[in-house]
């Protein structure tokens, strides 16, 4: 169902002077603030989401320099999504997808007056967000909205300020220096927030239309029980309960698996991985499609994700490495290689991080490790690697 022209009209309107006390959508413009949107209620050290935003996780998330996330989707009252297998759900008019970037602090850096800037790597404190987020040991950093007006996907960045009440629209993006903690270790860093072409050179999933829209609400990311209303259920079923989403088949629903649980096949956690981070572009239709390299984990072909592949024009970003994956060789493998470097020239993702996934790269070179077959390999070329 789509969102009639009045209705956008209605909704718009209820903006005014004072942030709104439930959620408006802009039909165009680009307001200042998050505020403005009535998206949350931020007050006595917590964020609470308003009246029909439903909170919901990705079985494997996007890698943002070990950044947690809280996300949201938000449609207008009387409309639904509809179901598709592969693609994103296809959402209607007037929805907003919310996605709020924060980092666990440590108790010390909680307390008024003392800086948030030091935020922790490990251990950090999940919440699920159901019910908002408690802030006494949160960083918020940004939230992103995916606005689908009637003319295709805006994206907007809004960056919290320091004391954590107001976030304001940055669309050329912004920097924000952080400090990790892990154990005894320090690690200086810079959080980048990106702009509007680097929104759209993630988010425009198919170089025919160019148009932007969402990456993870796809029903096999969304494929997994997680807590709300009702108790913990399939997060898919729980939209159709909340009339969210309709279409949904009652057997046959594509379900990746979570990156880090062990219990999954190694195969199939490795594949989920590289899909949510890098198949957006690596794919037939995605940004980088030249590079013959497809990531979907829905791809058989082993040449089409990597297996004894050439680079096609890596260039020294390939390290030297013959193949993007050389079975049993994560050392003579183009993959492990990029996500390892932080190097602009090498680093993949291009874009979205400052960091490497430490436990990321180690998955993917166990998987690697564990491939079977051979590549034509220079074996010259490959003991100097090794020598390295």
């Amino acid at each position: 169902m789509r969102l009639a022209a009045p209705l956008i009209v209605a909704l718009t309107a209820t903006a005014c002077s004072h942030p709104p006390t439930q959620v408006t959508f802009h039909a165009t413009g680009y307001p200042k603030t998050l505020a403005e949107w009535g998206l949350f209620t931020v007050a006595d050290h917590s964020i609470t989401p308003h009246k029909g935003m439903v909170t919901y996780e990705l079985a494997t998330p996007l890698f943002s320099d070990y950044a947690q996330k809280w996300r949201t989707i938000w449609m207008p009252p009387g409309t639904s999504a509809r179901y598709e297998p592969e693609k994103t759900l296809d959402f209607p008019v007037g929805t907003i997808i919310t996605k709020t970037f924060y980092y666990t602090v440590p108790a010390s850096a909680a307390e008024p007056g003392e800086s948030r800037d030091v935020v922790k790597m490990t251990p950090a404190t999940y919440q699920t967000g159901v019910d908002g987020l408690d802030l006494s040991h949160v960083r918020l950093i940004e939230t992103r909205l995916l606005v689908h007006r009637a003319d295709g996907w805006v994206g907007l960045p809004y960056v919290w300020n320091a004391d954590q009440t107001e976030a304001v629209l940055q669309r050329t993006g912004a920097e924000v220096p952080l400090t990790f903690i892990d154990g005894a270790k320090r690690t200086d860093f810079v959080y980048t927030v990106p702009n509007a072409n680097q929104c759209a050179g993630c988010h425009t999933a198919d170089y025919r239309t160019r148009a932007l829209g969402p990456i993870g609400p796809k029903a096999r990311h969304l494929n997994i029980d997680f807590p709300g209303p009702g108790g913990d259920i399939n997060q898919l079923q729980r939209l159709v309960q909340l009339h969210y989403l309709t279409g949904l088949p009652a057997s046959g629903v594509p379900k990746d698996a979570k990156w880090d649980d062990h219990a999954a096949p190694i195969d199939a956690r490795a594949r989920a991985y590289l899909d949510i981070n890098c198949a957006h572009c690596h794919s037939a239709t995605g940004p980088a499609r030249v590079s013959g390299l497809w990531l979907h984990s829905t791809v058989a072909d082993p040449r089409r994700i990597g297996v004894c592949k050439p680079p096609v024009a890596a260039g020294g970003g390939g390290g030297d490495r013959p193949y993007d994956i050389v079975p049993g060789h994560p050392d003579l493998s183009i993959m492990p290689f990029r996500l390892a470097s932080t190097d602009p020239g090498a680093m993949m993702p291009e874009t979205g991080r400052s960091l490497v996934h430490r436990e990321g790269v180690a998955l993917i070179e166990h998987w690697i490790a564990q491939l079977k077959g051979e590549c034509r390999v220079d074996r010259d070329a490959a003991d100097q690697l090794a020598a390295r």
